[in-house]
């Protein structure tokens, strides 16, 4: 299905399936396209993004590399030339008995820039250590209220 136009003519990104309403399982859900998400407040229609998973991987690698394991080896249609598309829905299949769901086909820059990011701050803390020196961050760390952690043991 082609992407509608905006007002302004730009033809909006597909982040998520599309805006539409399915009932599935005996429940009717709701299906977004570009849509902020988020738990617990904001809308989940089950649509995530394999990027957001290795933009976490400092924090957690012991779950980060399995799951990216899991998104590769299920899901090869996420692999593309530059990585992982930016989003699938497993939940919003084509009507017909798919049972491999809704994924984009798209790459985001937006999306790159913290898999980039996190992976090399993962392998080497480069990253962290930087933000750690840069007086301008840490100012406006503390003018936000941050004083703990790592802040703390600076003078």
């Amino acid at each position: 299905m082609p992407a509608s136009r905006s007002p302004s003519g730009i033809t909006p990104t597909r982040q998520g399936p599309t805006p539409t309403t399915r009932r599935i399982d005996e429940i009717e859900r709701r299906f977004f396209d570009y849509k902020a998400r988020g738990i617990p407040f904001g809308p989940d229609d089950g649509t995530i993004a394999p990027w957001a998973a290795v933009a976490s991987l400092p924090f957690a690698p012991e779950i980060v590399i399995p799951t990216l394991r899991h998104f590769t080896e299920s899901y090869p249609q996420l692999r593309g030339e530059y990585g992982l598309m930016c989003s699938l829905n497993h939940t919003f299949g084509n009507g017909s008995g798919d049972t491999d769901g809704w994924h984009s086909v798209h790459h985001y820059g937006l999306d790159q820039g913290p898999i980039i990011l996190m992976i090399e701050n993962y392998r080497s803390g480069s990253i962290w250590r930087w933000m750690k020196q840069c007086p301008y961050l840490i100012k406006g760390l503390r003018s936000a209220g941050f004083a703990n952690g790592w802040l703390s043991t600076l003078s």
